[in-house]
């Protein structure tokens, strides 16, 4: 695997780990995470004949973090992947997402589809666009009840929280989420922040390594988190800024891929995605893995992204 910096306009560069030629698959991380997510998936990729292309996304790792909040919507994160791919020379490519990334895949399908060959979401089925902005319905539902991503709103405490320990911040996120309820990051409000939620297990799962945790760890004490919540931050500004996504529909082939016991998935169950996917090409549940699918049970997930691929006509 190679690592480059790619400019994708505003004074902003990508740091971009690649491997393979071929026809291009792009791959976009979630929070809190980075191209590194995709270790298992990219020399997979590319020893079937694709170009597998990752980012560290805007806010991340070795990428820009500009400082302006608005500087995360979802007009900037869908084109940054569509500056990479015209960096690649390529009119489309196949685009994957995990977590915040499959929001920001599923929206580059609807905003520039002609850049899309094909799209898969992984733990976060598509989402038509809401009635009202999103913070004033969770706000709604939930009220006096603890709310991560209410949370995140309020500037500079999440990310003083998180930014203390990262290593703690890192352990508690990537073991606290494989098979949980997601009760600690939806509860009563008591007062304590998203550190304190989040359960730190006595061992490590048995997918991720020390020295793997110890990489994520390093990155962002290196960054903080700052750049990743102010993705949370624009919830609002998204749905302000995009009135024309109301009712829109995925034309492009689409497929999804989760952990049966990811605690997302009772949040925002994927039972209804299919009315707005025109061409959904499947739904695969990986059985016993959580939230962190393609890192837990890389095998499954490489098999089941390889014959969606497969399947495209580009």
């Amino acid at each position: 695997m190679a690592e480059r910096t790619v400019e994708v306009g505003d004074g902003v560069r990508l740091r971009v780990t690649e491997e393979g030629s071929g026809r291009p698959v792009i791959l976009a991380h979630g929070f809190p995470e980075l191209a590194y997510s995709w270790r298992h998936q990219i020399p997979a990729l590319a020893a079937e004949g694709y170009r597998a292309v990752a980012p560290d996304q805007r806010g991340y790792g070795g990428s820009s973090r500009p400082e302006r909040v608005e500087d995360y919507d979802i007009h900037h994160l869908t084109g940054d992947l569509v500056a990479l791919l015209d960096d690649l020379g390529e009119d489309r490519a196949v685009f994957v997402g995990h977590d915040w990334g499959a929001m920001v895949v599923w929206n580059l399908a609807l905003l520039h589809p002609e850049r899309v060959a094909g799209v898969c979401g992984m733990s976060v089925p598509f989402v038509p666009r809401a009635q009202r902005p999103p913070t004033e319905i969770w706000r709604e539902k939930l009220a006096g009840k603890f709310f991560y991503i209410l949370h995140f709103q309020q500037p500079g405490v999440a990310d003083a929280e998180m930014a203390e320990d990262p290593a703690l911040t890192m352990r508690g996120m990537l073991s606290g989420l494989v098979a949980g309820d997601g009760t600690r990051l939806i509860g009563a409000d008591d007062g304590r922040g998203i550190v304190e939620r989040l359960p730190q297990p006595e061992s490590l799962p048995d997918w991720l390594t020390q020295e793997e945790l110890d990489h994520y760890a390093a990155e962002f004490a290196r960054t903080g988190f700052t750049g990743g919540i102010n993705w949370y931050r624009n919830f609002d500004r998204n749905w302000e800024r995009t009135p024309e996504l109301a009712g829109a529909r995925v034309a492009a082939p689409s497929f999804f891929v989760a952990g049966d016991a990811d605690p997302v998935l009772r949040m925002t169950p994927p039972d209804r995605q299919g009315e707005y996917l025109d061409d959904l090409r499947g739904e695969v549940l990986v059985e016993g893995a959580g939230h962190w699918v393609q890192q837990e049970r890389p095998a499954e997930v490489n098999a089941a992204l390889l014959g969606f691929l497969g399947a495209i006509d580009w």
